[in-house]
């Protein structure tokens, strides 16, 4: 049983082959570390339905499905059908993505980054799921392709920002528009000045926390392959930044979680 306060990752990639060797080691680690579910994020077809897999056989791990900015040439109507079909196998399918806009490293032309998130944005719309959100060197483009109303805080959120790394004033429209910010190890570099001042001072109700596993490791494994059990680092920071219990932290981003991946009560195995 774990001593720690107990956490929600919100985005890791267990399913991937950097844990093909040791996955059991690692999930036995996270447990023990305190994080009680682990989301998998799909980032292809065929990635999501190992990430499903995984959730499938391990009570403490869910997954979301979608084709992620990098694979966008990859998108066409069969990869909706399939999206839709993995969503209605399984209770452990908590949202759709990791979807989005990646115009740091444009490996897929523009117009089809934006054609597949629209299409899969429209999905979970239908299907009533939070989107996990990919987006890098394109907060603008985001902000004006999502819906513009405001969202009330008793209402569920849309989604979350994975990885968010825009400005104070990006972070309070997306906040105002329904969607959470998703916090990870580079809260905890020494340089992220100003995602450190946004975390410090947005409301805690609209952070989750995540690892982005196996990227992203927090200081002081910053370099090395990141894994879930790393995520009390960033809960530690967060509470430092913002001079809180760590306790807090956790009890509030798990709440937080609870209301983005709502299906989750219905995907106990």
């Amino acid at each position: 049983m774990s001593l720690h306060p107990l956490l929600w990752d919100t985005h890791a990639h267990l399913q991937d082959s950097e844990f093909a060797d040791d996955f059991d080691e690692v999930l036995g680690r996270a447990l023990v570390s305190g994080v009680q579910r682990i989301v998998l994020i799909g980032e292809t077809i065929e990635n999501s339905k190992l990430a499903l897999g995984r959730a499938q056989a391990h009570e403490a791990l869910l997954a979301t499905v979608g084709i992620h900015p990098h694979h966008a040439q990859e998108f066409c109507e069969q990869s909706l059908n399939a999206l839709r079909d993995l969503v209605r196998a399984s209770k452990k399918v908590v949202g759709i993505g990791e979807i989005g806009l990646d115009y740091h490293y444009d490996f897929a032309p523009r117009d089809q980054q934006i054609r597949a998130f629209i299409a899969q944005f429209q999905l979970a719309t239908e299907l009533g799921l939070p989107v996990v959100i990919h987006c890098r060197e394109a907060y603008s483009e985001m902000l004006e392709m999502l819906p513009a109303d405001e969202t009330p805080a008793s209402a569920p959120p849309r989604g979350v920002m994975h990885c968010f790394f825009g400005t104070q004033a990006q972070a309070e429209e997306f906040i105002r528009r329904g969607f959470l910010l998703g916090v990870g190890g580079a809260v905890t570099f020494k340089k992220t000045v100003e995602l450190q001042e946004i975390v410090r001072t947005v409301p805690l109700e609209s952070l989750v926390l995540e690892t982005d596993a196996p990227y992203m490791a927090p200081v002081p494994y910053r370099g090395k392959r990141n894994e879930p059990a790393y995520l009390r680092l960033v809960a530690e920071r967060i509470a430092q930044l913002r001079a809180i219990p760590v306790e807090e932290v956790a009890r509030t981003t798990t709440e937080n979680a609870l209301r983005l991946f709502r299906r989750v009560d219905a995907s106990r195995l």
